[in-house]
């Protein structure tokens, strides 16, 4: 047998054997049995996994063949290694479970604006924060967060913050014919403290109770000072609004979550600039509106529903002209706020997909 030529004659020099010919069996091991949790925190590959049955927080590395990027806040993974949750141990993960939901954004800011970042798994509602000052409030912003939510099937609720500020009637008014609950909150004062007899904070924690739910919004809006309020322990760095630009700074770095005192989870993402829709579609944001939906099967084909459409059937519906039956002043009323609603949320689809071509 020929002698392999190592290149030296030092027997301390040790040679990696050759690859082998054989085929990689196709018998993969069977994770179905392995304990199962929930991830609540990344922090550059590693992972804060909660383990369902005894309730014991782990730190877990991915396993090599489930690929960078497979897992992402709120799966539901299996585990193996060590399961204790002492220090210095490492769990590792080697299965991700089917996801009920997934609530992620477009990219435009991606090389491409192709690309796709998913934010949260198996949510149940998502919180848009929102000051109604410092730094003002951006309508675009809530609709386009509306949008995903409702493309996710997450449930929507919107908190405004900073009421001691600026007055919430506009803004309440605004979205009273959207199928999303308002609740107003307080969280001014120098030491970012809950003002003395505000409920705000109270009814959040009421219907956040025993759900799991994601906070979004930009920065500076109050979200690590909700969350303080929320969860006395988090201690989340607050920070403040910049005088020139009227942008928050970055306080959150890295997606994380908290348990609430009442059951249930709520995770803190960092504070966005935008949020892409391009993976949105049309139907996507009728799917909302089922009246509004069947109304647009008389529109012609490639029609936008937008209210420079001439020909969209949108515009004859809301008020009950042909071909669609009449209709009294109230039903009319009730229509035109259905559309309104409808177009608001597609313009902000329509928005999107400019931006994203615009910049490539």
């Amino acid at each position: 047998m020929m002698v392999r030529d190592i290149g030296t004659d030092d027997p301390r020099v040790r040679v990696r054997a050759g690859k082998s010919s054989r085929p990689r069996t196709k018998n993969r091991p069977n994770w179905t049995t392995k304990p199962l949790g929930r991830v609540i925190g990344i922090d550059r590959g590693r992972y804060r996994v909660i383990l369902d049955e005894a309730s014991v927080e782990v730190q877990a590395v991915r396993a090599k063949e489930l690929g960078r990027g497979s897992i992402i806040m709120g799966d539901h993974v299996r585990l193996t290694g060590d399961l204790s949750g002492r220090v210095d141990t490492l769990a590792r993960i080697v299965a991700v479970e089917e996801r009920a939901t997934v609530l992620r954004r477009s990219l435009e800011d991606a090389a491409d604006q192709k690309g796709e970042k998913a934010i949260v798994a198996n949510a149940q509602v998502m919180c848009i924060v929102v000051a109604l000052a410092d730094p003002p409030p951006r309508t675009g912003m809530i609709d386009r967060c509306l949008v995903a939510a409702f493309e996710a099937g997450l449930e929507p609720l919107l908190c405004l913050t900073k009421a001691d500020l600026a007055s919430p009637d506009e803004l309440i008014e605004a979205y009273r014919d959207f199928d999303v609950r308002v609740v107003v909150t307080n969280l001014g004062g120098a030491d970012d403290s809950l003002s003395p007899g505000n409920d705000g904070v109270d009814a959040i924690r009421e219907l956040l109770a025993g759900r799991f739910s994601v906070l979004v919004g930009h920065s500076g809006v109050g979200k690590s000072t909700l969350i303080n309020a929320l969860v006395p322990h988090a201690h989340r760095a607050v920070g403040h609004v910049n005088e020139v630009t009227g942008r928050g700074r970055h306080t959150s770095t890295s997606s994380q979550a908290f348990e609430l005192p009442t059951g249930g989870w709520i995770v803190d993402t960092p504070g966005v600039r935008s949020f892409g829709l391009g993976h949105v579609s049309v139907d996507d944001v009728l799917g909302v509106f089922p009246d509004v939906a069947d109304a647009t099967q008389w529109c012609l084909p490639l029609c936008t529903h937008l209210p420079d459409e001439v020909s969209c059937a949108l515009d004859t519906w809301r008020t009950g002209g042909t071909p669609f039956e009449a209709i009294d002043e109230d039903e009319a009323e009730r229509r035109s706020h259905r559309v309104e609603s409808a177009r608001r949320l597609l313009d902000a689809v329509a928005t999107a997909e400019a931006v994203s071509k615009a910049a490539r």
